[in-house]
Formats: structure tokens, C-alpha cells, sequence
């Protein structure tokens, strides 16, 4: 495969929530607005690039028993460096996302992406997959915060955009509304692969 491919496949082929249906938890809680889902999506581009091109850099040293394990380990040290970076420069899209930058450890996509692709290609290849598959997520989940944001409450990335008499569908900054909104852009999206 190409290295432009291997960018691009996680830009439709190899969506995260949509096509490979990994990462709900963060997709359905983080979603409330667009901002929290780009804060969210930019993390994540950041651990799975570089635990991508770190697992890829070990993947003849470390020994196949422990290789999750290990995986486990470098992951963890990226999101705390995001965890901390957030905490001390970007506070308030740290305190929105709460415990989710800590549950990035387990986020089956980096692991999965980890095991599945880093581990068996070179630096270059795996830093562009997890590039590719981490600006797929991100564009995911800020396309469903934005449209959430947008019913919710009338507003996207904070400024109102709708007018005076709008009467927003609270339901949709809710649990509810974050199945409802992600059922529907998967039903898009299956619509448009069918049309291709």
C-alpha cells in the first residue's frame, strides 16, 4: 500500500466509529460540543501517532509475550504527557473532558492499531496510519459535537449561530442525543458508500 493510502484510509475507508465501529465511549461522552470533540481528537491524534511510531521503532526488540503489555506501557506514557500538557496549557478543555484524556490507555483503537498495524510496519507507514486513523477520529467526533452543539444549544464552538426564536432540543447535549446524532451519520454514511 502506498504511503498516501496509508493516510488516507482513515479518512473514509477505516473511520474509527463509523467504518470499524471502535471507540464509542469517547464518540457518545465527549460529544457534547464541537470543541470537547476536537480536544478530544487531537489527543488522540497525538498518542496514536507517536506510540504508533515508537511501537513501530521496538517491534524487533520487544519479546511477542509481552508485546500488549509493552504496548500498554508506551501508550500510557504519551496520554500522560497529554494529560499534563492539557492540565497546565489548555485547562478548560481539560477540565471538560475530565477522565476520558486518562481512558485513552484503553481506547481500543490505539491499541488495536498498535497490534494490528505498528507492530508489523515501519516508522514512516505506521506514524501516517496512526495520522490518517487519528484525523479520522477527530474529524468524527467534532462533526458529531458539532451537530449535537448546534441542536443542543443553538451554538458551535461556543458562539450562537441560530436565531432569536430557536427553541433547542436539549435532549440532543444529552445521552440520547448522542445515539440519535451518531445512528444518523452512520445511516449517511452507509448511504453514501452504497451510492459509490
Amino acid at each position: 500500500m502506498s504511503l498516501s493510502k496509508e493516510f488516507t484510509k482513515g479518512l473514509w475507508n477505516e473511520l474509527p466509529p463509523f467504518r470499524l465501529v471502535l471507540g464509542l465511549c469517547p464518540v457518545l461522552a465527549v460529544t457534547k460540543s464541537a470543541e470537547t470533540g476536537l480536544g478530544m481528537g487531537l489527543a488522540v491524534i497525538f498518542v496514536l501517532t507517536c506510540s504508533n511510531m515508537l511501537v513501530s521503532s521496538l517491534r524487533n526488540v520487544i519479546p511477542r509475550k509481552v508485546r500488549i503489555a509493552s504496548f500498554i506501557v508506551i501508550i500510557a506514557t504519551f496520554v500522560v504527557i497529554v494529560e499534563l500538557t492539557a492540565q497546565a496549557y489548555f485547562y478548560p478543555i481539560y477540565e471538560k473532558l475530565g477522565i476520558f484524556i486518562p481512558l485513552i490507555v484503553v481506547n481500543c483503537i490505539i491499541l488495536g492499531r498498535a497490534e494490528a498495524f505498528a507492530s508489523r510496519n515501519g516508522v514512516i507507514p505506521s506514524a501516517l496510519d496512526g495520522l490518517g486513523i487519528g484525523t479520522g477520529f477527530t474529524l468524527s467526533l467534532t462533526v458529531l459535537g458539532g451537530i449535537r452543539e448546534i441542536l443542543g444549544n443553538g451554538t458551535i464552538f461556543g458562539a450562537e449561530i441560530m436565531w432569536s426564536s430557536f427553541r433547542p432540543f436539549t435532549f440532543m447535549v444529552e445521552a440520547p442525543g448522542a445515539f440519535l446524532s451518531l445512528g444518523l451519520l452512520l445511516g449517511i454514511m452507509n448511504a453514501c458508500s452504497k451510492s459509490n
